[in-house]
């Protein structure tokens, strides 16, 4: 039986768990492509590190990239290290060498996108990706080849583990931020600098490789408005709580006439959509096309063995496109190229219902000089609720609003602010 070979740049948790799938399912993959695959060479930066799985004497370690690129006998080269700048450079050499490449650097593919599909179109090869969105989620094929004869009306979902199971654990056991982000620390979910993960980059950077896939279009990453989550407090938790929502970290992108809206936010999400009851270190992602309708598709987000799995998918995806004789690898899912830019809607004319938490001196008046601002600036009230002791230094004054611009919110809050009865900043999210 033919033998494909593969050339791991990096094995962390996601190489070993590579690894370990491909032992454990060895007869399976053989069956489904009539090849085997074999892992050849493996570039780590620590040769004498102990690695978490023994891939037995055949396979050669090297802290070298060229050893990856110039070997005659790996087929394709699987970039796992992450970061962006070696990479890169080991991914456009691979292109080079005519060789194709699975990668699950959405931090690159975000950063670098464009100039990494038209080099692999100028080489003729296959740039893969799945793993790089949602972890073991089928995301990417789901956008590329299962819908791909709907046009995507809107997408929103949890996309990162970390930030999902603090929120979590704030909602179901009501822990402050900082409790529930140690705690996610301690079981290995979020990193000891966690700023990628709390404040919304990682999700941004899955986002942008989504919207290529659902639209065909490039929405620079710097373009989209990113909102993290250690803003969220018990006590807005407990306030949406109290008004039929859970808050999620989302990120959404949806169709406003011709042009696309997109953000990172945390969000009041009903608690009729199954989306809110996602817990723990989990995705989701749920779509609305206009013919399949709404789909929601639900899983682990990260992990050794399902991130792992989605680099599986893409390898023995590109083995079949290697057994057809493909020779120009469809790995945009668009014909429309280059990939134009998207035409973004202006993120302050972006409509939505907020919620607003006003801190404010409990004396008369305050309520009138709210609901007159309010209104001034083009603000509805949809729900209002004051809780607190009379005397109270600041006692909490929550606002649920019908829809309104983010120009009008932004422009509102920040005269409130100014106030001499607000105690301290009002908080505000956007609501489903």
């Amino acid at each position: 039986m033919d033998v494909i070979k593969l050339g791991l740049g990096g094995f962390g948790t996601v190489g070993s768990g590579l690894a370990r799938i491909l032992d454990m399912n060895s007869e399976r993959i053989a069956k489904r492509l009539g090849k085997r695959i074999e892992i050849k060479s493996v570039l780590v930066r620590d040769l004498n590190k102990k690695r978490a799985f023994d891939l037995g004497p055949d396979v050669t370690f090297t802290d070298d990239p060229a050893v990856l690129v110039t070997d005659p006998e790996i087929d394709i080269v699987v970039e796992l290290m992450g970061g962006l700048d070696t990479a890169k450079d080991l991914i456009l050499n691979a292109f080079a060498a005519g060789k194709h490449v699975v990668t699950a650097n959405k931090h690159l593919l975000a950063e670098h996108g464009l100039e990494l599909f038209e080099a692999a179109k100028t080489h003729s090869v296959g740039l893969m990706f799945e793993s790089s969105c949602a972890g073991g989620i089928p995301i990417v094929q789901t956008l590329k080849e299962s819908l791909a004869g709907d046009e995507i009306i809107k997408m929103f979902g949890i996309m990162n583990g970390t930030a999902n199971y603090i929120l979590s654990e704030m909602t179901t056991k009501g822990m402050d931020f900082q409790t529930a982000l140690a705690d996610a620390q301690d079981l290995g979910y979020a990193e000891a600098d966690p700023t990628f993960d709390i404040e919304g980059f990682d999700t941004a950077h899955k986002l942008c490789v989504l919207i290529r896939m659902a639209y065909g279009v490039d929405y620079p990453l710097s373009e989209i408005p990113i909102q993290g989550i250690s803003s969220v407090t018990p006590m807005d938790i407990e306030f949406a709580r109290e008004f039929g929502y859970r808050i999620k970290l989302l990120a959404h992108v949806m169709k406003i006439g011709d042009k696309l809206e997109a953000g990172v936010h945390p969000a009041l999400v009903p608690y009729t959509y199954l989306i809110a009851r996602v817990g723990g270190n989990y995705n989701a992602v749920r779509l609305e096309g206009n013919a399949v309708g709404p789909i929601m598709l639900h899983g682990q987000g990260a992990g050794d063995m399902p991130t792992g799995s989605a680099v599986l998918a893409d390898i023995m995806n590109l083995i079949r496109k290697i057994n057809d004789g493909c020779t120009h690898p469809d790995n945009t899912g668009f014909c429309n190229q280059p990939i134009m830019l998207a035409d973004i809607l202006p993120p302050e004319q972006s409509e939505s219902k907020y919620y607003f938490r006003f801190t404010v001196a409990d004396r008369t008046g305050v309520m009138a000089a709210i609901t007159n601002s309010m209104a001034n600036h083009g603000v509805s009230i949809a729900q209002a609720v004051q809780k607190g002791e009379a005397g109270a230094e600041g006692v909490p004054l929550v606002i649920i609003t019908h829809e309104t611009s983010a120009e009008n919110v932004y422009a509102m809050s920040e005269e409130m602010d100014a106030m001499d009865f607000s105690v301290e900043p009002c908080v505000k999210f956007r609501i489903l």
